[in-house]
């Protein structure tokens, strides 16, 4: 029953909302100046709504399509097009392919899986990302015993370098280890206020309880999601900017907390990105239990090129497994 019942609800709901479409509108102080808290969303609220509801590739449990009516200001990357990032740090080989092979090989590679989902997704536009980690977990405490280490501005500007050879947007990736997204993310303001920036928190590597990085899985809330949307729809808003992405790494239960809690705004898009190793099977139950169980907004999934081998049957997720997933990820990692 639900079979049949859905998809004319789904109908109803746009036939309403393409009816309905408005545009806030801007109004002026005395002063003269615009209201900065009114913004117009200019978004067609109607192919949002179709490309949400593909995304779902036919989910009948009332999990997805999540958040119909959560619209985002014009400008706005996702659900339209797919994200194919890669993903790492240029000091590290271990940390993902961004530190493995120089940038004329980097792209090569990239350009490889952005024509693979091209051919196996042909309704969805796919941009390359470069997905770097400006701010990493250590095994050492530093001067001030926070156990993270704030990449240096050149190489976070190399990044940027690398990110512009194929017109890519960028992640900076935050680990904030023993310290707070609070004390971080300012850090990366300059940077966070250009158009083609983003941001990423990694709550595996967030230690509320002290421990060093590295030694258990760490945890975030959803008050430390919601301080990170709310700072970067601000600079959205007092920048004149598009949209931001906010990505946000999960493989365990505890690794989110009060998921519930997450709050949107049209200035942020938030993703939730399974971001385990393992065999295919292990990989899709994790989404399954953290990803598809627990909606937010959009989802990502990550592949790891040697991690994801290391057991039989010692085979990587391709594009087309995971277009069968409930729903489509719309952002794809590759470290």
């Amino acid at each position: 029953m639900k079979r049949q019942i859905i998809p004319i609800v789904l109908a109803c709901i746009l036939i309403f909302s393409g009816c309905n479409q408005k545009n806030g509108k801007k109004t002026r102080a005395k002063s003269g100046e615009v209201k900065q808290e009114e913004v117009s969303i200019k978004v067609d609220t109607l192919a949002y709504q179709k490309k949400l509801i593909a995304l779902a590739n036919g989910d009948t449990m009332g999990h997805w399509p999540n958040n119909l009516r959560s619209y985002p200001l014009d400008g706005a990357i996702l659900p339209f097009k797919r994200i194919i990032a890669y993903y790492g740090n240029l000091y590290s080989k271990k940390m993902g392919v961004l530190g493995e092979y120089p940038p004329k090989e980097l792209w090569r590679k990239l350009n490889i899986e952005l024509a693979a989902w091209k051919k196996v997704d042909p309704t969805t536009p796919v941009i390359p990302a470069i997905h770097y980690i400006a701010i990493v977990a250590s095994g050492t405490p530093g001067k001030d015993g926070k156990y993270r280490t704030r990449m240096p501005a050149h190489q976070i500007d190399s990044a940027l370098a690398i990110a512009k050879m194929g017109n890519a947007i960028v992640f900076l990736d935050i680990q904030v280890a023993l310290s707070k997204v609070q004390q971080e993310v300012p850090t990366l303001e300059k940077y966070l206020k250009m158009p083609n920036v983003h941001l990423g928190i990694d709550p595996e590597f967030s230690m509320k309880e002290g421990h060093r990085p590295g030694t258990k899985i760490g945890t975030m809330d959803a008050t430390d999601i919601n301080y990170c949307s709310n700072y970067l729809a601000k600079l959205v808003k007092d920048n004149n900017l598009p949209p931001k992405i906010l990505i946000v790494h999960r493989f365990t239960q505890g690794m989110v907390r009060n998921y519930k809690n997450i709050k949107l705004h049209p200035e942020v898009q938030i993703v939730m990105n399974m971001d385990g190793w393992g065999e295919p099977i292990l990989k899709r139950s994790t989404y399954k239990l953290y990803i598809y169980k627990e909606p937010v907004q959009f989802t990502g999934f990550k592949l790891f090129y040697k991690n994801d081998l290391k057991k039989a049957p010692n085979v990587m997720l391709t594009p087309a497994d995971l277009m069968k997933l409930k729903p489509q990820p719309i952002y794809i990692q590759y470290q």
